[in-house]
């Protein structure tokens, strides 16, 4: 039999007021900055978005016909925040279903990041060496139509049971390799404290287990969750650190500043992760204004994110030329803190990818050619006579244990002379195209 938590007393609510759309005008404050109220008023049908919105054709078709592939909530906080009269309000079109949804490109994927194939145990993704991805529920306050866990977020209704729990922990404990442990889902943070708090407890009780990571999107949609009496349990398991997902300058409120605020004041590093999303923020001026406020609510920049291969979202999608030119935007015309990496998540499980603009032009033993922010090209000279110390009389280097790194970090350190397999005969050889930016320099050698 499946153990469960009893639900916690009701927290105290957040002394907060924001914007109300005019069908909540007359709820009490105590009620309105309540999230269990929240949580049960939230929108979850087309009677309940036309009382806010007004509707085009497409969203009321996109409403009744998506809901089986991911079910829509938005919570009355966050629908206060949309145009009611514009169905390109980017707020709006994040939340709200359209037919689009329907089409599946021939380049989609049921599960893009191969997460179901690296998973050992229900719940867990193990895809890099030292780390691992705990998906304690399927249910988010609200729900983003480019999620990339459609297939499964919103499917149960439901957070991971006790035993379940237990057999992460198991593993976790098992595999002594891992270091960092990341709960995401769903989204973490619409779970009861005492639930949240089951799983902290016990990942931290494991030695290796060096940092613990939440990643949310509650603070944007749901702020009143980031109670007192929430956040004075998380501190209790530092080092704790919560990326948010933020996407739009427009969900940087006061209400989302004093929940950052009370999670920065109690000592928890707090990053953003934000999907590069078409006609929603693929401008470098809204991603660096969002980028600079997400600054001044003490929450770091950390990935910017080229929307993954979901199946139903390649309207969401841009170029990856877009992300470039964005991060070309950022880098030297506002604070390097506010850079975040811009990544593919690569299909098939083969993880984050960083892609960066070309600064590096040409390089020899002598000298790295290298461009700035403003075109200007100069010359790095390199030290004559450099040798790596790692390689000569590093301590950590000489446990072969600890230093036998994989990929391309193997081939450098001479651990492989092919990456990807056995070597295939010259017949059979690929092809392989490089680019001119990065061919040595003749003159230069």
């Amino acid at each position: 039999m499946q153990r469960e938590l009893e639900e916690p007393p009701g927290d105290k609510p957040p002394q907060l007021s924001s914007r109300r759309a005019a069908v909540w005008e007359a709820v009490p404050d105590a009620l309105w900055n309540d999230w269990h109220w929240q949580m049960r008023h939230r929108l979850t049908g087309v009677a309940d978005l036309k009382r806010v919105l007004t509707l085009t054709g497409e969203e009321e078709d996109g409403v009744a016909q998506t809901l089986q592939h991911l079910r829509m909530a938005i919570t009355p906080y966050f629908a206060s925040l949309l145009d009611p009269h514009n169905p390109n309000c980017p707020l709006r079109r994040q939340v709200v279903p359209t037919t689009q949804e329907l089409v599946v490109s021939q380049a989609d994927m049921a599960d893009p990041l191969s997460e179901d194939h690296h998973s050992p145990v229900p719940g867990l993704v193990h895809r890099y060496p030292d780390r691992v991805l705990v998906l304690v529920t399927d249910q988010c306050a609200a729900y983003c139509r480019h999620c990339t866990r459609r297939r499964l977020v919103g499917a149960k209704q439901q957070v991971m049971g006790l035993e379940q729990m237990d057999r992460v922990v198991r593993y976790v404990a098992e595999h002594t390799e891992v270091r960092d442990v990341l709960m995401s889902g769903g989204d973490p943070l619409i779970m009861s404290d005492r639930h949240i708090e089951y799983l902290l407890a016990r990942l931290r009780a494991i030695p290796h287990v060096e940092i613990i990571r939440l990643g949310s999107r509650v603070p944007v949609y749901l702020p009143q969750r980031i109670t007192p009496e929430l956040v004075a349990m998380l501190r209790r398991y530092h080092p704790l650190y919560i990326n948010i997902h933020f996407n739009h300058p427009a969900e940087v409120t006061p209400e989302v500043k004093q929940a950052c605020g009370r999670l920065a004041d109690a000592g928890i590093p707090l990053g953003s992760q934000t999907v590069l999303l078409r006609g929603i923020n693929d401008c470098p001026h809204i991603i660096k204004r969002l980028l600079q406020l997400m600054l001044m609510i003490r929450v770091r920049p950390y990935y910017l994110y080229q929307c993954d291969l979901s199946q139903g979202i390649e309207h969401f999608r841009t170029s990856v030329a877009k992300g470039i030119e964005i991060i070309e935007n950022l880098r030297g015309h506002t604070s390097g803190l506010a850079v975040p990496q811009f990544v593919i998540d690569a299909p098939g499980g083969g993880g984050k990818v960083p892609i960066l603009p070309q600064y590096l032009i040409s390089m020899s033993d002598g000298k790295a050619i290298v461009r700035n922010f403003e075109g200007k090209i100069c010359a790095y000279s390199q030290p004559e006579g450099y040798r790596s110390q790692c390689q000569e009389n590093c301590a950590c280097c000489q446990d072969a244990e600890r230093c036998a790194p994989q990929g391309v970090a193997g081939l450098l350190q001479g651990n492989a002379a092919v990456l990807g397999g056995e070597q295939r005969p010259a017949e059979a050889a690929v092809p392989v195209h490089i680019c001119p930016a990065m061919l040595h320099d003749a003159a230069l050698q």
